[in-house]
């Protein structure tokens, strides 16, 4: 009876056993099966020309990464099988640790599934290279120690430091360049204000200085001028300072100007890029010449209302009437121009007329003490004369000026001689001679006057 009960187990045993091994064995292969099919992969990954060859065998290696040869996961039931055994353990627990050592470990990741994008395009040479394929000012050949270079190293800053695109750079310059002159802006009201104030007496003083000078009396003329003078050191008046702004706008418009042509006829390569909307190329000329036509606009704008003075100066009324006719001109001569240079003609014009509106608040005036402007009585200002009546009256002092002054110079010249060479006779007849020679007949012919050729 015990040797049939030892007989029986050990039957059972055996078939255990082969059960395992064979399933050790399928597994075995199927593993190889699975590392033959991954090799083949990746040396067709490396073996690959193009990044889009390679892309085209990224979902082979993605499903051979998730095979279902998962064998952590799946657990075959037949270990599982309860055998009945009396003293023998030692085989029972030695099966699972056996399987559990043939179990292959995790692949690692695969670079094909974790190095291209999510959407599954390649990445290109610009792409990669993009970060660093800017070239700087300095190696273009710009941004020196002149005006124009400080403003391209500034651009420059704004772009490459602050992260502003082109555009913004351009704007945002142009708005730090158009703070920094505020104070002279400022300045140049204050003294167009009080200029304004005085210009009754300063017009009436001006008049008879100009009479003066006309009519040739340096007495008359210096007394005007006397006048004048105190009159303008006691109120602390000057026209001059009425011509500061343009003074100090000229240098900072032309080195804009200069700078952006440079930058734009290069070309800087991130400026063909770097524009926004309909203009994104800042190089080129604006395609619906939207920009040229809202300069001009603008322009126009800034000389009619006095967007930089604030009051209407005398003395640059006949300035301000040549420059209305300035934007008809300029448009067609500009209208080819880079939108760079555009971007920032625009974005200064509206900066003038933004800039009128804040100064023309009360409030702002009394805390920048601008004096408040006095409406005059038409009667006792100057009478505005047109263009031509101007240009005219201009002619016409310019003749009589150089009339007093060859007057003057041929006077002077005969005074050297007389005063150097022998008398000159002064007179038209000698008395002594009339007296020696009273039978004489008086003479058919007409008497000289010899002075004339020294007064003139």
């Amino acid at each position: 009876m015990g040797t049939a009960d030892s007989s029986g187990q050990g039957q059972s045993f055996n078939v255990t056993r082969k059960m395992a091994t064979s399933l050790v064995v399928v597994r075995t292969r199927a593993l190889r099966c699975w590392l033959n099919a991954a090799g083949s992969a990746e040396r067709q990954y490396h073996a690959c020309p193009s990044a889009s060859g390679c892309m085209r065998l990224s979902p082979v290696k993605r499903s051979l990464q998730t095979s279902p040869f998962t064998y952590r996961q799946r657990q075959p039931k037949l270990l599982f099988l309860t055998v009945g055994r009396y003293q023998s353990t030692t085989a029972a627990s030695q099966v699972p640790a056996v399987a559990e050592a043939l179990v292959p470990p995790d692949p690692p990741p695969s670079p094909l599934a974790t190095s291209w994008p999510v959407d599954g395009a390649a990445p290109t040479v610009t792409d990669v290279l993009a970060p660093t394929s800017e070239l700087t000012l300095a190696e273009l050949g710009l941004g020196n120690g002149t005006p124009v270079g400080i403003v391209q190293n500034f651009l420059e800053f704004l772009h490459l430091e602050v992260g502003l695109p082109w555009w913004g750079a351009i704007v945002a310059g142009t708005i730090v360049a158009r703070c920094l002159i505020f104070p002279v802006i400022v300045k140049g009201q204050r003294e167009a204000a009080k200029l304004n104030n005085h210009m009754p007496e300063i017009s009436r003083l001006t008049t008879l200085m100009n009479e003066a000078k006309q009519s040739g009396n340096k007495f008359e003329f210096s007394k005007a001028y006397s006048e004048l003078s105190l009159y303008q050191k006691k109120h602390d008046v000057n026209p001059l300072r009425g011509f500061l702004v343009p003074l100090v706008q000229a240098p900072v418009f032309i080195s804009f100007f200069v700078a952006l042509r440079k930058m734009a006829y290069l070309p800087v390569p991130s400026l063909q890029t770097g524009g926004l909307w309909w203009f994104l190329d800042l190089t080129a000329a604006d395609p619906l010449y939207i920009l040229p036509i809202c300069v001009t606009c603008s322009m126009w704008a800034i000389l009619e209302l006095g967007a930089e003075s604030g009051v209407d100066n005398p003395n640059l009324r006949m300035m301000k009437t040549v420059f209305r006719v300035m934007p008809l001109i300029i448009l067609p001569l500009t209208i080819n121009f880079p939108t760079a240079i555009f971007t920032y003609w625009t974005t200064s014009n509206l900066f003038s007329l933004a800039q009128v509106g804040f100064l023309r608040i009360p409030a702002v005036r009394t805390k920048l003490r601008i004096p408040e402007k006095i409406k005059h009585d038409p009667s006792v200002l100057p009478q505005q004369e047109g263009f031509l009546k101007s240009l005219k009256k201009g002619w016409r002092n310019a003749q009589t000026a150089q009339r007093l002054e060859e007057r003057e110079r041929s006077i002077k010249q005969h005074l050297d001689r007389a005063a150097k060479g022998p008398l000159r006779q002064t007179f038209a007849q000698n008395p002594l001679q009339q007296r020696e020679g009273a039978s004489v007949e008086p003479s058919k012919q007409k008497p000289k006057q010899p002075w004339r050729d020294t007064i003139g």
